[in-house]
Parts: structure tokens; C-alpha cells; sequence
């Protein structure tokens, strides 16, 4: 039977460039399919790793009780001397806790050669916020002087605006900012524009914070600090680490760009299976005879079914592969930007993994079997004479 199978895929097979155009229907329309699926949810694993690698599992953040993000979140000076003296907090080289007070304000850019302007994140910051982010490292000019209106900004902010980059002044909120070091750290980070927090709230009139972050050692120290500053009636605050608040900003953008690859490759891949459908038919019309005699000589149904079959999948994975290959090369590492949980532009990259490109051939093979088993089915079961007759 293997014989067999063997047999008349081969005839299949060789027989495709006689039927190319035909064929290519198959390869291009499951490309298609694979290159859009792909494509839609490299979108969504870019987001996602931007955003969850700026989150540490041993630094929490505490934020106002209630509060989703860090922009609906106020603390207030008093409260965030509180939060910093929790116990379970690391010390630092200087035995002071390892806590960062931050804020967190909207700025509006304008991109070079457009009229509106999109929002970016000011983030004001401690000293020890740099210490909490060991990844963020500055690569061009320095970091931002105690008590000046200076910026440093993250790379993704510095390739899309030229009115960003290092030298470059900025102004906000009616204050002239001037930009002094460009910074890297591979997460959302590279989004927003970094200054000392003190000069931040004058500038932006803000009296508190948006949130305080500390680093811890273990869980039992977490839990220490979310007991100890639940237990105080002068704070209401919520704590969690790093990773599960990011985690939980990427989940909506991930159900619907989720939801778009499911409806889009869905009606996608129904056009894919139909024009596979009318190919393989085809495929069977034009080797009806050479079909009808091997059954003659001996040959039986089930390999003819098989064969047809693989010839099939093959075709389709080949579309896979070819769908898989082109969103890689068109897409993968490919910088963009959305509005993020604080509507604020966050910069990241599509990113093209091994699963997203194993999922996009399971869906090429499956759609494959599924056109190619009816015509299978009926090459097997139509009758010698009768398709010889045919013929």
C-alpha cells in the first residue's frame, strides 16, 4: 500500500507543472491566509513583550486602591513616605529603601511634516528609578541634572520625532525643556520622556504622585508590605508586582487584535478552502484516466485517496511556508506605535516567534486536508469504466 501511495503521488506531483497556474491558486491564497494571521498576531506578541519585559517580578508598584493605571492614580507626598517605609523593602548601597516616587503626565509631540500632535508620556522620577530598571541604560549625551528642565527620552520617542532628539528643545506645558541623553531599555520604557520628578511637579503643577515603586526579595516580603500597608488607615493603595500590572495593561489589546486575526483569517482561509476545493477537483478531472488505470491494473482506493490528499497538503504547506517567509521578512522587528493604557503613544515591534509561525502552518495544513479529501474521496469512489469513458 505504501508502494502505491508512493506511486501516485509522485504522478501527482510531476504532473503539476501542467496544471501550474492552478496550483498557484493553493500556494497564493494560503500564503495569504498564514501571512495575515501571522502578521496580526506578531502585532499583538510585540505589544505584549514590550510591555511585560519593562515589568520585574521582584519590584512592586503601589498605586492609588482602585486605580487601573498609573495616570488615574494620585499619592500623596505624605502617603508615599509612607509606602517607602514598609517593611519587606530591599536597602540600598546607602541603606535607604529601594522605592522610587513617580508621576506620570501627558505631553503632546508633533511628528515632523504633520498638524495634530499624539500623546507621550512624562514619567518624573527619583534617583532610584534607575536602580529599580538595571536595563535602562543612557547611549547618547548623559542623564538629566537635579532641579533643571531636562529630558532624557527613549529611543523609540527619539526615531519618531526629530523634535526629540538629543540637543532638541521641547516645549511643554508653556516650559522650555531641552533633551540631554537618549536612553535605551528594550520595553515600553523607550516611550516617554524621563525628568527629575521634582522639577516635573512644579512644572505640571502636581502636588503628589502616580504611583511609588520598591523592590523586594521574595513573596514573603510582598506579602509583608501588601499586609502592613493595608493594615494603615493613612493609605489606600493597591500593590502588585510589575509583571501582573503589565500583564493585565496588554490583555484588552491582545483579546481584540485576537479577535480581528480570528474573524479576518476565518473568512480568509473559507476563500483559501474553496479555491483549494476547485483545484483539486480539477486536479482529479484532468487525471481521470491516469487515475482509472492504475485502479485497473490493481491499484486501490485508499492510496488514491492518500495521495491526493498529500499532494494537497503539500501544496498547502508550501503557501504556509511562503505566507510564514513573507510575514517574517515584511513585518518582524518592523517599529510602530499605539496608544497604550495611559492613551499615550507606546512604541514597539512586531515580533514574528517559532509558535505564531507553527500556528500559521497547522492552519495551511488543515485547510489542505480539507480541500483535498472530497476530491480524494471522489477519484476513489467513481467507477473505472465509467471514468475511462470519460476520459
Amino acid at each position: 500500500m505504501l508502494k502505491q501511495i508512493l506511486s501516485i503521488t509522485l504522478l501527482g506531483l510531476r504532473s503539476i507543472p501542467e496544471r501550474l497556474g492552478a496550483s498557484l491558486v493553493i500556494v497564493v491564497g494560503l500564503a495569504g491566509v498564514v501571512a495575515v494571521f501571522t502578521a496580526l498576531l506578531a502585532m499583538a506578541a510585540g505589544f505584549k513583550s514590550t510591555l511585560e519585559s519593562a515589568g520585574r517580578p521582584d519590584v512592586a508598584i503601589v498605586m492609588r486602591g482602585g486605580s487601573q493605571v498609573e495616570l488615574n492614580s494620585g499619592i500623596s507626598r505624605d502617603q508615599g513616605a509612607i509606602i517607602k517605609q514598609a517593611p519587606g523593602i530591599l536597602k540600598g548601597p546607602d541603606g535607604q529603601p529601594l522605592a522610587s516616587a513617580e508621576m506620570v503626565v501627558i505631553a503632546e509631540l508633533v511628528k515632523a511634516g504633520e498638524k495634530t500632535g499624539s500623546n507621550i508620556t512624562v514619567r518624573g522620577v527619583e534617583p532610584a528609578a534607575f536602580a529599580l530598571r538595571p536595563q535602562l541604560r543612557i547611549v547618547e549625551g548623559r542623564t538629566f541634572g537635579a532641579g533643571l528642565r531636562e529630558l532624557i527620552v527613549g529611543q523609540g520617542v527619539a526615531r519618531q520625532y526629530e523634535s526629540a532628539r538629543l540637543g532638541s528643545t521641547v516645549r511643554m506645558r508653556g516650559s522650555d525643556w531641552t533633551v540631554v541623553g537618549v536612553f535605551e531599555s528594550g520595553d515600553a520604557y523607550e516611550s516617554e520622556f524621563w525628568a527629575d520628578i521634582d522639577v516635573a511637579q512644579s512644572t505640571f503643577n502636581r502636588q503628589g504622585y502616580s504611583s511609588v515603586r520598591l523592590e523586594f526579595a521574595g513573596r514573603a516580603e510582598l506579602q509583608s508590605i501588601k499586609d502592613a500597608l493595608s493594615a494603615d488607615p493613612r493609605v489606600n493603595v493597591d500593590v502588585e508586582t510589575e509583571q501582573q500590572y503589565f500583564s493585565g495593561q496588554t490583555e484588552q489589546f491582545r483579546r481584540t487584535i485576537g479577535a480581528l486575526a480570528g474573524v479576518v483569517t476565518a473568512i480568509m482561509a473559507l476563500g483559501a478552502m474553496f479555491a483549494a476545493l476547485n483545484t483539486m477537483y480539477a486536479a482529479v478531472g484532468a487525471r481521470a484516466r491516469e487515475i482509472a488505470t492504475l485502479r485497473a491494473i490493481g491499484f486501490r482506493g485508499l492510496p488514491v485517496v492518500v495521495s491526493i490528499m498529500l499532494e494537497s497538503l503539500i501544496l498547502a504547506l508550501a503557501g504556509g511556508l511562503l505566507g510564514a517567509l513573507a510575514a517574517y521578512v515584511l513585518f518582524n522587528n518592523m517599529a510602530v506605535s499605539t496608544l497604550g493604557s495611559n492613551f499615550t503613544q507606546v512604541v514597539f515591534r512586531f515580533a514574528v516567534t517559532p509558535a505564531l509561525v507553527v500556528n500559521g502552518l497547522v492552519i495551511a495544513v488543515a485547510i489542505g486536508m480539507v480541500g483535498g479529501f472530497l476530491p480524494a474521496l471522489r477519484a476513489a469512489r467513481q467507477p473505472v469504466t465509467t471514468a475511462l469513458r470519460a476520459a
